[in-house]
């Protein structure tokens, strides 16, 4: 008899020796064994319904006690949990997502995929879960960055900056500056091949670049331009020194190209590179007061309602980050959007004065607008 023919025969003997409960026991024994998880998943329903003396086709008609009902609940879920593990270490994973999601354990979704390894079969899937479904979006950009490259990554951060937190965006903004950088000094390296020794052991890239002659012969380039222009634009959001450095060196790189690399940002970034670089610089706290005096008079001097409101978001932002709070909210309150939408690049006056301690400025605003609730909020704060 073969094992096709024997479980039925098996069933067929719990069935008259043991009852309904021997039957589903058997049944989610060999149902796991074989690795049929879905069916698993439904079994184990059925043996849930039928320890809590319900209709083992019972779907949720009401009718419950409060008890029954949450044990009802907690078991379903004991039985996604089952099902959903199972099925993300046999590499399913938009299955068990489907399962996992219940749980409400995004951290157990984490942890699962972490431990996954990624394979063509499944890849996809995992970025989709990772990035896009928020499980742990470190993850999944890294995921995206390894498998399918700088050009897809940029367009995923993109597209989906409205839809994640700033922390999360700077998380994946450092990730794609670490990247692009190592892709460009190992094209540098690559590219003086012939001549190994001119490559500098020593210093930032921007420094290394400097010392080396004929790079930029002949309009030479040594990575997308697209790439590294959509690279430099996110950096603005970053904070931290180290994924910062490496921007700078970025804008180095960007500026020597030759002319018809260069690309045209929007104010106060017209000069894209330069402008850039002197910003990231300034974060750094390099180069402070030339960058304060360039963003001040580009706060001042940019038509809001013709360029938009980022010059003066770029320069409050600037302001926060030196340390400059007072000014920063001397600003932001007397001209920020001026009933224009804001880009939120920079802090609000709400953030800024509670990183000031002091949210008298905001009082003043919020009772020269009429506005109470606003004024409600800061009065409150302690």
């Amino acid at each position: 008899m073969t094992d096709h023919q024997d479980i039925f025969r098996q069933l067929q003997q719990d069935r008259d020796q043991g009852g309904t409960a021997a039957v589903l026991e058997r049944l989610t024994s060999h149902l796991k064994q074989q690795g049929k998880y879905l069916e698993l998943f439904e079994a184990r329903k059925m043996q849930i319904r039928h320890r809590l003396g319900l209709p083992i086709d019972y779907q949720d008609a009401g009718g419950l006690d409060e008890q029954t009902g949450r044990r009802l609940e907690e078991a379903l879920l004991g039985a996604c949990r089952e099902a959903g593990e199972a099925l993300m270490a046999a590499g399913q994973v938009r299955e068990a997502w489907m399962y996992l999601r219940p749980l409400g354990d995004r951290a157990l979704v984490a942890r699962l995929l972490r431990e996954l390894q990624p394979e063509q079969e499944n890849i996809e899937a995992m970025i989709e879960v990772a990035f896009h479904e928020g499980v742990d979006l470190p993850l999944g950009f890294r995921l995206v960055l390894e498998h399918f490259g700088t050009c897809h990554a940029v367009t995923i951060l993109e597209s989906s900056s409205q839809h994640i937190t700033r922390e999360d965006q700077r998380q994946a903004v450092d990730m794609l500056v670490t990247h692009l950088h190592a892709e460009l000094e190992q094209n540098l390296r690559a590219s003086l091949a012939n001549r190994p020794d001119a490559w500098p052991d020593h210093g930032t890239l921007a420094e290394r670049i400097a010392r080396v002659d004929g790079l930029f012969d002949d309009h030479a380039y040594h990575i997308d331009g697209s790439h590294l222009a959509s690279t430099v634009r996110a950096a603005r959001l970053l904070r931290d020194d180290a994924p910062l450095r490496l921007a700078a060196d970025l804008t180095e790189y960007g500026r020597r190209l030759a002319p018809e690399f260069q690309f045209g940002g929007e104010e106060p970034f017209v000069d894209f590179y330069p402008s850039h670089g002197l910003f990231f610089q300034a974060s750094l706290g390099e180069r402070v007061e030339e960058a304060v005096e360039f963003f001040r008079h580009k706060a001042q001097t940019v038509d809001a309602r013709q360029s938009g409101t980022l010059a003066r978001e770029v320069y409050i932002e600037l302001l926060a980050r030196l340390g400059r709070l007072e000014e920063a909210i001397d600003i932001a309150a007397q001209t920020l959007c001026d009933g224009l939408p804001c880009l939120g690049f920079a802090p609000t006056l709400f953030q800024l004065s509670k990183q000031a301690g002091d949210f008298r400025r905001l009082r003043a605003v919020c009772q020269e607008n009429n506005d109470p609730l606003g004024y409600a909020i800061a009065l409150v704060q302690p």
